[in-house]
């Protein structure tokens, strides 16, 4: 039997998450949209809920395409608010607009988000070595400094408790148990 985290269960989505993805480092811009933008969608709410309507929330929201995302008009979010594929929250889905506007304003300044992005942590991966779910952390001094600095560039439910997640999804954090199979494998 495979040793993983706590978290998948028994379910098979949360599982093919769990070991295919969470955690990898992404250096892809339109993935670390895509990933920044469903952590907002999250908020208040499970990551399985999100996780399942990722696909439809691709279709409606162009792969993430963040120039096209940045031109939404106000009348495609309130179409979209109709769609009960998405979760129907006006602040929630105009986010993802305002998100993709300040997304392509940190690209000019940087060079790119992934540059911007990757030096609240130095450029490298941070790993965790928790034991167990007592120790995994909903904030860290890195996600408070990037929540900071995001907010303050005009990015939209980009807590501290939403940064660290989309760290953790995003692999700038290795969060994975340590006796986790996934975590000694980002680890190498």
């Amino acid at each position: 039997m495979t040793n993983r985290c706590w978290w998948p269960g028994n379910d098979p989505v949360y599982i093919a998450y769990h070991d295919e993805e969470w955690g990898v480092a992404v250096h892809d811009e339109r993935l670390l949209f895509e990933f920044l933008c469903l952590e907002g969608q999250q908020a208040g709410l499970s990551w399985i809920t999100v996780l399942k309507k990722r696909d439809h929330y691709r279709k409606c929201f162009k792969n993430f395409d963040i120039d096209k995302v940045a031109r939404f008009t106000d009348k495609t979010i309130e179409i979209l608010l109709l769609d009960t594929g998405l979760i129907r929250n006006r602040l929630k889905l105009y986010s993802i607009r305002s998100n993709a506007l300040a997304f392509k304003q940190v690209q000019q300044e940087f060079g790119s988000f992934d540059k911007y992005i990757w030096s609240f942590v130095g450029g490298k991966i941070l790993h965790g070595k928790r034991k167990d779910l007592s120790e995994v952390p909903a904030t860290t001094r890195e996600s408070d400094a990037m929540s900071k600095d995001l907010k303050k560039r005009g990015f939209k439910f980009i807590g501290s408790t939403i940064c660290y997640a989309f760290m953790q999804a995003a692999g700038l954090v290795n969060d994975h148990t340590s006796n986790c199979f996934r975590y000694k494998e980002l680890k190498n």
